[in-house]
Parts: C-alpha cells; structure tokens; sequence
C-alpha cells in the first residue's frame, strides 16, 4: 500500500488548514492510501529551535517522511510566506529527504495578494529538498473555508472542486509511481 504523508505547518490546532486536511486526508483514505499526519506544532519547540536532529521527535518524524512515498505538505500563508514552524521542521529533513517522492504543496491565505507564496517561497525550499515531481499547488482564501454544525470544515464549490482535481491527480501520481 503506498504511503502519503501530510507535513502541516500550522501553529493552531483548529485552523482552517486543519479543516482543509481534513477533506484531502479523508480523499486520500477513501483512495486506499495509508495516512501519516505529522502536525508540526506537536513537535517540541526545543527540538524545532535548537535543531536537536536526533531527538525522538524529530528522528520520528523524519522517518515517516523517509518511508512515504508521497508527501503533502501544507501551510497558512504568514507575511506572504509558509509558517517559520513549517521552516524549522523542512530544515531538519535530510538534505535530499524529499527525493523521488511526489509533493503537493497547499496553503491557506486571508488574501490573493499571497497567491505566489506557494511558488516563490515553499516550492524552492522544496526542490532544495531534492522533490522533481512537485505538483501545482492549491491556494486557498481563509473566506472559501466555513466551518459546519458537527466541526468539520465545509469548503465553497471553486476551492472544493479544485482541490478534488488536484488530489485526484495527486493519487494518480503515486499509483503510477509505486506500480513502476
């Protein structure tokens, strides 16, 4: 069974990029993909700040990377970038830790004005990871994002028919790649 790991690199808990992983994890799911969410808040700040590569934590978190063979990764948009708490746990991953693995980057933004940050500010730090396969990203609007009766996330049409295209085509990529 082919293994996805979705990297989040919120601070809360209960953001709407929670909600939105929320949708693409249960995508992934119905696929018949295994799932491993590493919520990098959960990682102790120590470890994050003083870049302890061997603590348990990060050694962990590191292997669930190594071990997928595909990787989600997702983020609020900050200052018209990904979170420094998405930053210092990238920096701990193994130079080429995201060689031959395919990636597709997401994140949620309180503007348009951010709509790059994907491109300009995660996907390098992402190739410098060594990921060749990094697919179109999928920018979401904070006002795109409603939260239903029972807590889960409810997302307009646009942003849920886009991140279905973009999820599908994210499960075709790993078929295709863990059948060859």
């Amino acid at each position: 069974m082919a293994k996805v790991v979705i990297i989040s690199g919120s601070p809360t808990p209960t953001s709407r990029l929670h909600g939105v992983i929320e949708v693409a994890k249960s995508a992934l799911l119905q696929a018949g993909l295994e799932v491993e969410w590493i919520k990098v808040r959960d990682i102790p700040a120590e470890d994050l700040l003083y870049a302890k590569f061997d603590s348990e934590a990060i050694v962990k978190a590191n292997a669930h990377v190594a071990g997928a063979d595909a990787v989600f990764v997702a983020t609020p948009v900050y200052k018209a970038s990904y979170t420094g708490v998405l930053k210092a746990f990238l920096d701990l991953l193994p130079q080429k830790g995201l060689e031959r693995k395919i990636v597709l980057p997401l994140a949620v933004g309180g503007t348009i004005s951010h709509l790059l940050a994907i491109d300009y500010a995660l996907k390098p730090v992402l190739s410098a990871l060594g990921a060749q396969n990094i697919l179109q990203g999928v920018y979401v609007l904070d006002k795109q994002v409603t939260w239903g009766d029972q807590g889960q996330a409810i997302l307009d049409e646009e942003i849920s028919t886009r991140l279905q295209e973009s999820i599908t085509e994210f499960i075709q990529e790993i078929k295709w790649h863990t059948s060859r």
